[in-house]
């Protein structure tokens, strides 16, 4: 079995994937989710990861590999740790530095979050090129694959919860409300009003973004859409196509296989 490591900001998510013929399969056959403590161990994670192999029956000794994209670089190291001590793997980590199935066009692709790089990876590998996508986790991320499939770059976006917590934290009278589509766009209380306008903020700011991302690019590129926020706010963009769940796991898994490869 070959287990993917995804570490954002908000939750790491774990995606173990079957081997079929010595090769990965696709579609991850459990996945897991922590919430991301910066402050945790590796005895805390290990423990956490061990504990839902145990309730699904899976013994360490099935784990072949372990690869890891990570955006909190502080639990880089901490991830190492628990790979080594807990799943008795050297963790694969996923950067511009190892070989990448595709060209990064970034001024200095170091620069480029592994999350992005994977998707961009998966999305390629599943969808072709000229290709938009959009990640819905706690920021919004663009990332563009040209027509000859090399990664162009994108944008990054505040995600509505960023929004929704900083007006929480910063104003005396504002309440942390839930995302949510709104009845209306004219709220009658403080959180209908909050909903509003993040919801309907956020919505204009994607397909704005989006506009323009496809007028660069030309030829109509694809859309599809991944992350925890895709559910909700993707029935307002009709340009996006595909919903892809799991694709930052996906790509973990493309981009350990074609380096070994």
């Amino acid at each position: 079995m070959f287990l993917a490591i995804d570490i954002g900001n908000t939750n790491i998510t774990l995606g173990l994937f079957e081997f079929d013929g010595g090769r990965s399969k696709r579609g991850p056959s459990k996945i897991w989710r922590l919430s991301t403590v910066k402050s945790n161990t590796s005895d805390e994670y290990g423990t956490q990861i061990l504990d839902f192999f145990h309730y699904a029956a899976i013994n360490v000794s099935d784990i072949r590999a372990v690869a890891v994209a990570s955006v909190v670089p502080v639990l880089d190291s901490v991830f190492a740790e628990v790979s080594r001590e807990y799943l008795k793997q050297k963790a694969f980590f996923v950067c511009c530095k190892e070989k990448l199935p595709m060209n990064v066009l970034y001024t200095n692709p170091a620069d480029v979050g592994a999350d992005r790089i994977a998707n961009a990876v998966a999305g390629k590998e599943f969808f072709g090129a000229n290709l938009i996508i959009i990640d819905f986790g706690t920021a919004t991320t663009f990332d563009c694959i040209n027509k000859k499939g090399e990664y162009m770059g994108g944008a990054i976006a505040p995600g509505p919860m960023i929004s929704a917590e900083s007006l929480a934290k910063r104003t005396a009278k504002l309440p942390l409300v839930s995302i949510a589509k709104p009845l209306k766009a004219i709220g009658k209380t403080t959180a209908a009003s909050i909903q509003s306008g993040i919801y309907h903020g956020y919505v204009g700011l994607i397909k704005e973004l989006l506009s323009n991302i496809s007028a660069e690019m030309g030829g109509k590129p694809k859309v599809i859409a991944t992350g925890g926020l895709a559910q909700l706010i993707i029935p307002e963009i009709r340009e996006v196509k595909h919903i892809v769940n799991e694709l930052t796991l996906e790509g973990i898994r493309l981009i350990w296989e074609k380096g070994r490869a």
